[in-house]
């Protein structure tokens, strides 16, 4: 029987060994592991040669709180705008380690928790994810997940890792190893950002399956396009789903944002009909090269589109998600392509 080389490409795409889909957070305390906190979930995928695509909405969203400090962050922009009580509240939520000069969260009362929320409101104090990053108060990386406790089954791309990069989940019958990255710039009208990864042996960048890129703008007739993104009920799963390009449209929406100033979401994205996880941000549309015999990636999930329906003669409330947008990698290409083949 001859063998179906698109369907053993499609299982390829959800395969913990070949997959090319992975997942961005934002750590904190990384360095400790009793201490490391994982936030700001988000859909990521490789290009190759360490290039990382995602979304860039999640990096203007608000923490409204962090787990721990630099000493000199909090004398320098905290302090100086608190009243006595105020300080007070801080030093005890936030006790000084004389050891390294960091602050660590140690807020047991729910009531300072939300205080502490308040008075960083209050006195403006930045905790967008991108400024957090910026000020080394969490650090991103791609989380990869296998089932046994090889990095792609290699013994020797093992060692590169340490107890702060790899550890052992039991609860999901997974090991979990960290490879950090920075980001390289984030295309906020486009909602697309680009990262790369940093401090990690060449050999262990090369080991990480890659999609390549298309940046041709397709028609609404495709046949093998589709949505990779996390399984229905988790992260730590992969799904590869039919996706349809229903139409195209000159985008606008207003992305709120208290501190830097709303922007815009603007420019020409996809229409796509079919399933997408709410949670599915930043995974890639690809579309099989018959050709080559390879999925190649298209577009980047950005947003849900949501059309209201009446239920019961009631509108409010009743938004149905029936389409997503997705922003066709063309319109970065020129952007896209500076860093990535300045960089190789």
């Amino acid at each position: 029987m001859t063998p179906n080389h698109k369907l053993l490409k499609q299982l390829e795409l959800t395969h913990e060994q070949t997959s090319p889909l992975f997942r961005i957070m934002l750590i904190q305390n990384k360095e400790e592991p009793h201490r490391r906190h994982f936030e700001n979930n988000i859909c990521a995928f490789h290009i190759g040669n360490g290039f990382i695509l995602s979304v860039a909405h999640n990096l203007k969203t608000e923490a409204t709180i962090f787990k721990s400090i630099d000493n000199g962050i909090y004398l320098t922009d905290i302090f100086p705008y608190l009243n006595s009580e105020q300080a007070q509240l801080f030093e005890s939520c936030y006790p000084l380690e004389l050891s390294n000069q960091r602050r660590y969260a140690n807020i047991t009362n729910p009531n300072d928790y939300q205080n502490i929320i308040n008075l960083l409101k209050q006195i403006n104090f930045d905790t967008r994810w991108i400024t957090m990053m910026n000020r080394k108060i969490c650090k991103p990386h791609l989380v990869v997940q296998f089932k046994n406790e090889l990095f792609y089954n290699d013994s020797e791309l093992s060692k590169h890792f340490n107890p702060t990069t790899y550890f052992a989940e039991p609860a999901i019958q997974r090991h979990t190893f960290l490879v950090e990255v920075e980001l390289v710039e984030a295309f906020y009208n486009e909602d697309i950002a680009l990262y790369k990864i940093i401090n990690t042996p060449k050999e262990v960048i090369d080991a990480m399956p890659c999609l390549e890129v298309d940046y041709t703008l397709l028609d609404d007739n495709q046949e093998n396009y589709y949505c990779l993104q996390s399984s229905p009920t988790s992260e730590i799963g992969k799904l590869l789903n039919k996706a349809q390009i229903e139409g195209f449209t000159e985008h606008f929406a207003i992305f709120q944002e208290r501190i830097g100033g709303n922007y815009n979401l603007e420019g020409l994205r996809y229409l796509i009909k079919g399933y997408f996880r709410f949670g599915s941000s930043g995974a890639p549309y690809v579309v099989y090269d018959e050709k080559t015999n390879t999925f190649k990636v298209n577009a980047v999930q950005s947003e849900a589109c949501p059309i209201q329906l009446s239920i019961n003669n009631q509108r409010d409330g009743n938004f149905q998600y029936v389409n997503a947008i997705a922003t066709p990698l063309q319109v970065i290409q020129e952007r896209l392509e500076k860093h990535t083949k300045m960089n190789v």
